[in-house]
């Protein structure tokens, strides 16, 4: 049965560009988002700039700007993001909108009316030197519950905590410096802690609504000793934002109509496209999704959530959470050089599938934060995109045009590739369904290990050389085509645009999920060969991130000292007497260690010793090595496993054929144990991967 979802990301706030978090976002929900509309269901796919806020309104008069035309600019600058990174909303719209007023001033007039909103005066601080009521995030100081410094006065990025302004301690204005000074002003709150709302909220938190994580955090903010504050909504002139009714001087405060650009922007689409906006909220079959990051559940687990329900408005049915985006392990920082430019990225010529596939073989559907490492980036694209997906077409396509007129023969499945290619469309469906992204890109990967497996066995480039076995290179080009047709349509909500290009060299019309094991018939014409996707420059990632030693840290420099002082005659450690001495780090790092995957192994006629192997190594053609453990290893037992290999030997011309490269083994000279052991990575090391 079709299903009819209306999905959202977190709205950004209008103050400046997407950052890569952002785009991590994007892409998670992006990447859901195409895969339902391939299994046939209806996607409302909407986001909004956040417009409003005190902060806005600053920094607009700052740039000698109104705030509408600060907010308007920021705006202008979204699509080429959008676009860049393949992102699929169907509407971008703004809290700034007249479709944001008329919903957040309905919410608050039907949570009035159920007499869900009270005001009472409250102590509120204000900054003597500017003149206004501070904001809760223009006040910083120490966090009232961890004692953390610098914290701002709504919540502590370190414990979490939520509180009010009045709880920090030694609080100071961000606008001034100065110690604000307590004045009363009238509040209008929402009265979260009425026992309708908190029953509600126990009930929703308590289904399957929430990840685990998100829903144990809920109800320790539910059942915790103080339980729910009420919420207050309302900020004092000067604002930039939506004028509570009948309350002159008063506006919603951001918090409270941000989200609720949600269905502002849902509205906008709506009326564009034809569609009874009430209509479709009101149908209990419309499903409300929300992707948001780990920072702003509170907001979107309690106050959303009554906000909707006590205004007899739909209530999500999903909110999934997700974590931070991390650089080399460090949360980003423009000081410290640990972010990334998502302009920068598209600007110096990085493929933007590259980072959706990196992101999507990384993501699951946990609360977990997704670490930019480049070298396994690196390795990841190049072995995954280019060695195994790119290379079945790049390596058959081109036999199929060049001698049969492009037209494909009937693929011959074996036993082994039916069985797991038949069935994987199901598998891999309900990994996207639950956001399980990286283990839908293991799986993929191991059919597309399959298929080269298949294309290495029956080498087509050695066929193509022999008379007598046209057909039999047919059959094999075909097969190969056929399964990589199938590797497409499984990667298309990760890679929408290499998708694309590979329909057009296979000439068939834009895939559904439905057409999953559905291999093109004998005499299917394709187009010819064109290049799919370029192998990662380690160059780009250079550009793309600052040299890590231009903000070398003092402990490092400590240690880098105290290793340069010469070693006392009790440290001084002879050098291992099986080897030639004590080598430096430079003297290493000239060795080019490469994680291996043995595609084929086979005797060699005529050679007591070695084994021919083929290596995938990350690169768009795999490696010979001939290798002398024939005495430990029957051929057939290799086949699959990783090993790590010497990528930078100088190939060697031998007897029986060109070695370019060694893979290591280990051994004891002493013979004191006997055998040959080659190396092998621990599970999760990927081909091209570098061993440092």
């Amino acid at each position: 049965m079709s299903r009819t979802l209306f999905v959202t990301t977190a709205l950004p706030y209008a103050n400046g560009p997407f950052h890569i978090g952002h785009i991590m976002e994007y892409i998670q929900a992006d990447i859901w988002v195409r895969f339902q509309r391939m299994r046939g269901n209806t996607v409302h796919f909407v986001g909004a700039d956040d417009a409003h806020g005190a902060p806005i309104m600053i920094a607009a008069e700052k740039a000698g700007k109104t705030p509408q035309e600060f907010v308007a600019e920021i705006a202008g600058g979204r699509k080429q993001y959008l676009d860049g990174f393949h992102i699929s909303f169907d509407n971008w719209h703004s809290t700034d909108s007249p479709e944001n007023t008329e919903l957040s001033q309905d919410i608050y007039r039907k949570l009035k009316a159920k007499g869900l909103i009270a005001t009472k005066t409250i102590e509120q601080f204000y900054d003597p030197v500017k003149g206004m009521f501070l904001p809760d995030r223009y006040i910083k100081g120490e966090c009232p519950v961890c004692h953390s410094q610098d914290q701002y006065g709504d919540a502590c990025e370190v414990c979490s905590s939520v509180y009010a302004p009045t709880e920090l301690i030694s609080p100071y204005s961000t606008l001034t410096g100065a110690a604000p000074v307590m004045k009363s002003s009238e509040h209008y709150f929402f009265k979260l802690s009425d026992p309708q709302c908190v029953d509600f909220l126990k009930s929703w938190t308590g289904g399957e609504r929430l990840q685990s994580q998100v829903a144990n955090k809920a109800r320790e903010w539910l059942e915790g000793d103080s339980g729910l504050a009420d919420w207050d909504i309302s900020r004092d002139e000067p604002y930039f934002g939506i004028p509570i009714p009948d309350a002159p001087g008063k506006y919603f405060y951001v918090w409270l109509d941000a989200p609720v650009g949600y269905l502002a922007s849902l509205k906008n689409y709506c009326a564009r496209a034809g569609i009874d906006f009430a209509a479709l909220l009101k149908d209990p079959e419309t499903e409300q999704i929300h992707f948001i990051g780990k920072d702003i559940i509170y907001f979107h687990t309690l106050f959303w959530p009554a906000m909707l329900k006590f205004a007899d408005y739909k209530v999500p049915d999903r909110v999934y959470v997700h974590g931070f985006m991390t650089v080399k392990s460090e949360k980003m920082s423009k000081s410290r050089g640990t972010g990334i430019s998502p302009l920068k990225y598209l600007a110096i010529g990085m493929n933007a599938e590259w980072l959706r596939y990196y992101i999507a073989a990384k993501l699951n559907s946990n609360v977990e934060d997704v670490d930019f490492i480049p070298d396994d980036f690196i390795a990841r694209v190049n072995s995954d995109l280019i060695g195994k997906y790119v290379n079945i077409a790049s390596r058959c396509a081109g036999f199929v045009t060049k001698k049969f007129g492009g037209k494909l023969d009937a693929p011959q499945f074996s036993p082994e590739i039916t069985a797991a290619y038949s069935g994987a469309a199901a598998e891999i469906a309900a990994f996207y369904e639950t956001r399980e992204y990286g283990k839908a890109a293991r799986k993929i990967m191991e059919l597309a290990d399959l298929a080269n497996q298949y294309v290495d066995a029956n080498k087509p480039w050695e066929l193509a050389k022999q008379a007598g076995q046209e057909a039999q290179l047919h059959a094999v080009c075909s097969t190969a085509l056929a399964l990589f047709r199938e590797l497409t349509l499984y990667l298309k909500p990760i890679l929408p645009h290499l998708a694309e290009q590979a329909e057009k060299l296979l000439n068939v019309a834009p895939m559904a999920w439905s057409d999953a094991w559905k291999p093109l018939a004998a005499g299917h014409q394709i187009n010819a060969y064109t290049h799919l996707m370029a192998r990662v420059d380690p160059k780009l990632l250079d550009t793309l991130l600052p040299p890590e030693e231009a903000a070398e840290p003092a402990p490092a420099k400590a240690v880098a000292k105290a290793a340069a002082k010469p070693a006392t005659k009790a440290e001084a450690k002879p050098a291992d007497a099986a080897g030639a001495g004590l080598i430096s780090i430079d003297d290493f790092a000239k060795v080019d260690l490469r994680i291996a995957r043995i595609v084929n192994a086979e005797h060699v006629e005529g050679a007591e010793k070695l084994i021919k192997i083929t290596l995938d190594v990350g690169e768009e053609k795999p490696r010979t090595v001939f290798a002398g453990i024939k005495s430990a290893y029957d051929p057939g037992t290799l086949i699959g496993k990783h090993t790590v290999m010497v990528a930078n030997l100088a190939p060697r011309k031998m007897k029986f054929g060109l070695s370019e490269g060694m893979i290591l083994a280990a051994s004891d000279p002493a013979g004191k144990h006997p055998g040959l052991f080659i190396l092998q990575p621990h599970q999760g090391a990927l081909p091209g991967m570098k061993v440092k």
